[in-house]
């Protein structure tokens, strides 16, 4: 099938590529000529494990900033444009509707088009309305919502395999169609309402990182009465009603989806004149998390000015450069304000944190030679190669082997015995 992606971001181009790995003709469109050109090279925008290697071997993919080109013979066009969060919470849908009108203005054929970015519920019949009322030349389109549910980090894989594929339709031709798009995956399908799948996104997201945010509530009621919780996280994820993933106390969740889908599902609650109280909880207690290390360290140092301070892990998760609501930006930022001497290593997030803080921190090569007299140690991201490090590195290397670790990377005794003064969460 000849299929037509606006927007060559994580969701855009991870779709892309795995579309056109199941056989279809696939072209991608951004206004981004320097970003096409890259992506024609075989070089994608943005670190995400095992894209580059497809894009360069996949010839059923092209890529272009040409609209007219891109939808002359599109079956199905998807929209996959971000929607950044407004000031008050809200989504911005300037992109969502800036795409819309140039398939207005460039489609001359009868098409489907299919909502694949995150949006507020209705937004689809908001966008079909539009199109149909401006659309010329008689063309009939018909807008179906089909949410993403990829991690950074392993979007490849939960696109491929993922664990549904939900299909928002108002009629049962359109949704056939887009099942022909995805039948080649193999994956269940949940055909529903429009309005309903769109809801069905944010429900999902928001249920997450309500159970992050809860875990961590935990964690810090964990340290004051005695308990560990890493034992009571074990102990729950027996219940088959619970489960085990989502339960890993520590800083925070970031990223793009999460801290976003949350505020945006709770303005739009508060817009139709009800609360979502659970996920106002969540992110309420998520921002007060992300410096949860910073301020237990602030009990030993009344101040870090003037103090050598290594952050260890930098993206909001590991296997991602992505630094978007990150909590290692908010920390770093308390620490410079501070007067620390920062330096910092991330594997992969490096080049994106340069961007932010030029030549004002220090930026290491390897997680050891960051810790190099250094006396405080912040981790934020529990990448492999900060895991491996040994409890004897941080006390050789260190001035002062102070640990603050917001990922629970090690074990206690290990730290302690080593002569580390090791603080973690929810762990005592």
């Amino acid at each position: 099938m000849k299929i037509a992606i606006a927007g060559t971001g994580y969701v855009g181009l991870v779709t892309g590529i795995c579309l056109a790995e199941i056989g279809h003709e696939v072209v991608c469109i951004d206004k981004n000529q320097a970003k096409i050109e890259l992506l024609k090279l075989g070089t994608p925008p943005f670190y995400e494990n095992g894209l580059e290697g497809l894009l360069k071997k996949n010839h059923n993919i092209q890529f272009t900033s040409d609209f007219k080109t891109a939808y002359k013979e599109a079956e199905i066009i998807f929209i996959a444009v971000e929607t950044p969060e407004n000031i008050d919470g809200s989504a911005n849908l300037t992109y969502v509707y800036e795409v819309s009108k140039e398939i207005i203005k460039n489609l001359q054929h009868d098409c489907t088009i299919v909502l694949k970015s995150t949006v507020p519920v209705g937004t689809s019949d908001e966008i079909e309305e539009f199109m149909k009322k401006n659309i010329h030349n008689n063309v009939n389109v018909e807008v179906l919502s089909n949410p993403e549910f990829l991690s950074q980090g392993t979007a490849i894989r939960d696109t491929m395999e993922a664990s549904r594929i939900i299909i928002g339709a108002n009629s049962k031709e359109a949704a056939n169609l887009l099942k022909q798009v995805y039948e080649p995956f193999n994956r269940p399908f949940v055909i529903t309402s429009r309005t309903s799948a769109e809801m069905i996104k944010y429900a999902s997201n928001d249920f997450l990182a309500l159970k992050i945010s809860f875990i961590n509530d935990i964690a810090n009621l964990c340290e004051l009465v005695g308990a560990d919780i890493e034992d009571v996280t074990k102990g729950m994820s027996f219940d088959d009603r619970i489960g085990a993933k989502f339960l890993n106390a520590g800083v925070g969740y970031g990223g793009s989806c999460f801290p976003k889908d949350t505020k945006s599902l709770h303005w739009l609650s508060k817009d139709r004149g009800y609360e979502l109280k659970t996920v106002r909880a969540a992110i309420e207690v998520n921002e007060l998390q992300k410096t949860r290390l910073i301020q237990k360290a602030k009990k030993q140092f009344s101040s870090f000015n003037g103090i050598r301070v290594t952050v260890l892990g930098l993206t909001f998760k590991p296997g991602t450069d992505d630094l978007r609501e990150a909590p290692s930006i908010n920390n770093i930022d308390i620490l410079l304000n501070d007067g620390a001497i920062v330096t910092v290593y991330d594997p992969v997030g490096m080049d994106n944190v340069k961007k932010i803080y030029s030549d004002n921190i220090t930026y290491a090569q390897t997680p050891e030679s960051a810790l190099q007299d250094s006396e405080i140690c912040f981790i934020f991201t529990e990448w492999d190669q900060i895991k491996k490090i040994s409890p004897s590195q941080f006390k050789k290397n260190m001035k002062t082997p102070n640990v603050y670790d917001g990922r629970n990377c090690y074990r206690i005794s290990d730290m302690i015995d080593t002569g580390v003064n090791y603080n973690s969460i929810g762990r005592s």
